[in-house]
């Protein structure tokens, strides 16, 4: 494929969640350029963050490694060790199986960009740090459930 036209890359909105959470992702989108360079044994993608704006639920993976770099702006990083500035330049990375719930947050009134390279494994489990929650992906396919692995049937927030 050779060279990527970033302004042609598909574009991912909303969210894999079950409700109630799938609305915390709100202000959250992402650039699929791993996707658009037909690369398949690792993502690499642009997350965006509008302003108010966290990346996700603070989750760990089971089998896949992820690496994070900050490209615009100011986010916070909230990890099992707490809180972390991090601006233009900055990296993060997050080996498999180490259990460090993690997620960033955009808490300016700027839009925040970063870059995410993390491996896709053929069957992945990811475990949500603060909430009763896990999915696995296999296939293409999530499926949550409980961390005890009983079938995860929606509930309150």
């Amino acid at each position: 494929m050779g060279v990527i036209d970033f302004t042609k890359a598909p574009v991912k909105t909303g969210s894999i969640y079950p409700k109630p959470y799938d609305a915390e992702m709100a202000g959250r989108w992402s650039i699929r350029l791993g996707e658009a360079g037909g690369l398949t044994q690792f993502g690499v993608n642009v997350v965006v963050l509008e302003p108010g704006a966290k990346s996700s639920l603070r989750h760990w993976h089971l089998n896949e490694d992820e690496f994070v770099m900050i490209t615009q702006g100011t986010c916070t990083l909230v990890d099992d060790d707490g809180r972390h500035e991090m601006s233009v330049g900055a990296c993060a990375a997050f080996p498999a199986g180490e259990e460090n719930g993690h997620h960033f947050l955009n808490e300016t009134d700027e839009e925040v960009r970063f870059l995410v390279v993390g491996t896709k494994a053929a069957t992945e489990v990811a475990t949500y740090a603060d909430i009763d929650l896990k999915v696995e992906m296999k296939d293409g396919t999530a499926t949550f459930s409980r961390k005890d692995g009983t079938p995860y049937e929606g509930d309150e927030q």
